[in-house]
């Protein structure tokens, strides 16, 4: 089992920078593959960026390229979501998830991830 639990969420204006966090325990966590998803409301989760057990490989989805940076610190069992520039369409409630790989590989799909976080609330206002 992964305990997943975010933070860093809130309320910025438009073109401000959050930082979230994912701090995980349990097993070891650099086993894990590690994504960042978010919710609208009335919106499906969609994908926002996903980085391997090593950190060696990243994907984005394309609305947050440039914008929005993943990392990881293994030492610490902790995942990180740097994003600058917010605009009002990246409110939403963002979740971090991770799933065991073998291989250093990303994951893009939702359903392919075993744990979640409880979510935090990211609001860009005007």
């Amino acid at each position: 089992q992964v305990q997943l639990v975010e933070s860093g969420g809130g309320l910025v204006q438009a073109g401000a920078s959050l930082r979230l966090s994912c701090a995980a325990s349990g097993r070891t966590y650099s086993g894990y593959a590690m994504g960042w998803f978010r919710q609208a409301p009335g919106k499906e989760r969609e994908f926002v960026a996903s980085i391997s057990r090593s950190g060696g490989n990243i994907e984005y989805a394309d609305s947050v390229k440039g914008r929005f940076t993943i990392s990881r610190d293994n030492a610490n069992n902790t995942g990180y979501l740097q994003m600058n520039s917010l605009k009002l369409e990246d409110t939403a409630v963002y979740y971090c998830a991770a799933t065991y790989r073998r291989s250093d590989t990303v994951v893009v799909t939702g359903r392919d991830y075993a744990y979640w976080g409880q979510g935090t609330q990211v609001t860009v206002s005007s």
